[in-house]
């Protein structure tokens, strides 16, 4: 009936995550609240971990992509469960520092990243930087000789590959911000570059295609074009750079049409493909990484809401306005992303009106979901919007000076907030 494992309707007709009754949470923390089911983070992780075991054994490490959803306590999550980090900014990088995350199992993305920035990945001695271009490559050496360390890196390449959805979120093209192109020859000059600079260790290379892609084909394609590329490398220079990292973009469940996930099968079939592809260039199997976020976080999270208003207009549509909007979900206005949406209260009576939901923001575009199936609600019901585990938390923003919302996680039926929601003096504290 649902698009995640942890969502189920209980005796009172109530949606219920991870054993806890999501009206009964929405009445204790208020809304809008998010929520978090700890046990299937947790199992989404493992189903990474174990699948990267069994295709490369003791070669490879999964990176939690925390721009997903990044706050203390999800870095001491993948830490217990045994992932490393994917950082991009200097932000999420403190975050896992405070949190006590091993810095060796931390990589440092970013197309821009500042010379604090840097600096900062320096000192702290995190495992890798995936240097995005020549510049960077400068402030890095910079950054390391003035600390007196080597700077361990991965270059990230552009593939060339187009992945199969949003067009704003298909990043592996050579029209792209990010990284270097290989058709230009500017992969090649940056690893000219990185071998010529004293301070900086060149690794491996990175490439990232997308997100939220439902095809391992593309994936395969893409570790076809960087294992060719690792060849010509070693051709070219002598070296045989051993590591390569995948990046992430698997899909998840938003609807209930939605085909499933294809990350267990996505492990088998590229790590296939690179054994062929190594016995046939003569390279050494390379050390592997992947950057899942959106699949480890995405499904292990809901929205909940409260209904403050239904506005029907004859023969155009039914507006179902709630407590949130697009500063905590600015989704939909940024993809147009699809959602389940259900009444918490009755979550398991039929779905009979088709509805747009609203958010309370002073913009007309403000809007959560257009044309979405709901239950018939009235004010004071609570909306849960399913599926929002990864890019709301870490996406908001406080829009018309709205506060942002509170974490909630649930732990065998039982909740603890570790995100505080903001207070109206939050708002106001940096102002002068």
């Amino acid at each position: 009936m649902f698009v995640s494992d942890c969502l189920q309707v209980n005796a009172e007709h109530h949606l219920t995550i991870g054993g806890a009754d999501t009206v009964a949470l929405a009445q204790r923390f208020g809304t809008p609240l998010y929520v978090m089911d700890e046990a299937q983070i947790r199992r989404n992780c493992r189903d990474f971990t174990t699948s990267m075991r069994c295709s490369y054994g003791e070669n490879g490490l999964v990176l939690y992509a925390s721009k997903a959803m990044c706050c203390k306590a999800l870095c001491r999550i993948c830490e217990e469960e045994g992932l490393g980090l994917d950082v991009v900014s200097g932000g999420e990088l403190y975050t896992a520092y405070k949190a006590d995350f091993p810095m060796g199992k931390v990589c440092f993305h970013g197309n821009n990243k500042t010379p604090d920035e840097l600096r900062m990945a320096v000192q702290y001695g995190v495992g890798r930087v995936i240097v995005d271009n020549i510049e960077e490559l400068r402030l890095l050496e910079a950054a390391a000789q003035r600390e007196k360390k080597t700077a361990s890196v991965l270059l990230r390449i552009k593939p060339g590959v187009e992945a199969h959805t949003h067009e704003f979120i298909r990043t592996g093209q050579i029209d792209s911000k990010f990284g270097f192109a290989l058709e230009t020859g500017e992969a090649d000059e940056a690893v000219r570059c990185a071998l010529s600079l004293p301070h900086i260790a060149l690794k491996g290379f990175h490439c990232h295609i997308g997100s939220q892609i439902f095809d391992a084909d593309p994936f395969i394609l893409a570790s076809q074009i960087m294992m060719d590329f690792i060849a010509k490398v070693k051709h070219d220079t002598g070296s045989e750079f051993s590591e390569l990292n995948l990046g992430g973009g698997f899909a998840i469940r938003y609807r209930e049409s939605d085909p499933p996930s294809i990350k267990t099968r996505y492990m088998d079939d590229i790590s296939a493909h690179i054994r062929r592809q190594a016995k046939q260039l003569g390279l050494k199997m390379p050390f592997i990484y992947i950057e899942p976020g959106r699949s480890i976080m995405g499904d292990a999270g809901i929205t909940l809401y409260t209904v403050g208003s239904v506005k029907t207009i004859p023969d155009v549509r039914t507006y179902v306005s709630v407590d949130g909007g697009m500063f905590d979900d600015p989704r939909y206005i940024l993809y147009q992303a699809e959602y389940e949406i259900l009444c918490a209260d009755r979550a398991d009576a039929p779905r009979d009106t088709t509805v747009t939901i609203a958010g309370k923001c002073c913009e007309s575009g403000d809007l959560i979901q257009e044309n979405a199936p709901l239950q018939t609600v009235q004010a004071g019901d609570h909306l849960a919007v399913l599926s929002t585990g990864a890019y709301n938390y870490s996406m908001a923003s406080n829009y018309n000076r709205n506060c942002r919302p509170p974490v909630v996680l649930i732990r065998d039926g039982k909740p603890r907030v570790i995100v505080r929601g903001e207070t109206y003096d939050d708002l106001i504290r940096c102002d002068d």
